[in-house]
């Protein structure tokens, strides 16, 4: 009789957390499209696009949950147990992060002041290039696995890892200018929608946060 967690594994004891992070990176690149709809008023199609985005965050946690009961206690892994399980929380924090965003976003019917509104979207493009660069890294682990966690395939998961590291301090500066630019007009904007358009920064922000920390936990799986 096949055990659940060769069912779930196969091969590679990895292929599961990169379906996993699949998941979450597509839940946060829809955001593009959220926003392309959403600063144009048409909140039909931002309600669409914000259903598609929860329904890829419920699947990313489908695939946490598998992951969780199935993987085991007893035999061996050529990573840690804690690692993986501390990996996929940080992954998963992305879709969760997306999620969030949208619903926030779309519930309050928000409109980008025009004088922040380029600003932001270049802020969240980049937010959304680190969790691509997490994305790729991760993907990388089925390699690693078979090169036995050495060689060229480190040293290129490093790199990536380095890279990732680089975006995540450009999307630091540029949160730090975002919000810069709205405390230069927050006066002319009711109190209530600045508090929440600093929370939309905000989130957006942590979605190159919880990239970052994937990348570092990544790191730490494959040093050990």
């Amino acid at each position: 009789m096949t055990s659940p967690f060769l069912k779930l594994f196969g091969k590679s004891p990895f292929r599961p957390l990169c379906d996993h992070i699949e998941t979450c990176y597509y839940s946060a690149k829809e955001l593009i499209l959220f926003f392309d709809a959403a600063l144009i008023n048409n909140w039909e199609e931002a309600d669409k696009i914000q259903h598609k985005i929860t329904d890829l965050e419920h699947k990313a946690d489908e695939y946490k949950k598998n992951l969780r009961l199935n993987l085991p206690k007893d035999i061996f892994l050529p990573v840690a147990r804690g690692d993986l399980l501390e990996l996929v929380s940080h992954q998963d924090h992305i879709a969760n992060t997306a999620k969030d965003i949208a619903g926030l976003v779309l519930g309050r019917k928000m409109i980008l002041p025009d004088l922040i509104k380029d600003a932001y979207l270049h802020f969240l493009h980049r937010c959304i290039d680190a969790a691509k660069q997490a994305f790729e890294a991760v993907r990388e682990l089925n390699d690693l696995y078979e090169s036995g966690f050495s060689g060229k395939e480190a040293e290129i998961v490093e790199e990536m890892i380095e890279e990732l590291h680089v975006i995540e301090h450009d999307t630091d500066e540029m949160q730090i200018k975002l919000r810069r630019s709205l405390f230069e007009i927050e006066q002319t904007l009711p109190p209530v929608n600045v508090m929440f358009l600093y929370s939309v920064i905000s989130m957006t922000g942590t979605l190159a946060d919880h990239s970052q920390k994937t990348g570092d936990r990544l790191q730490i799986c494959i040093a050990r």
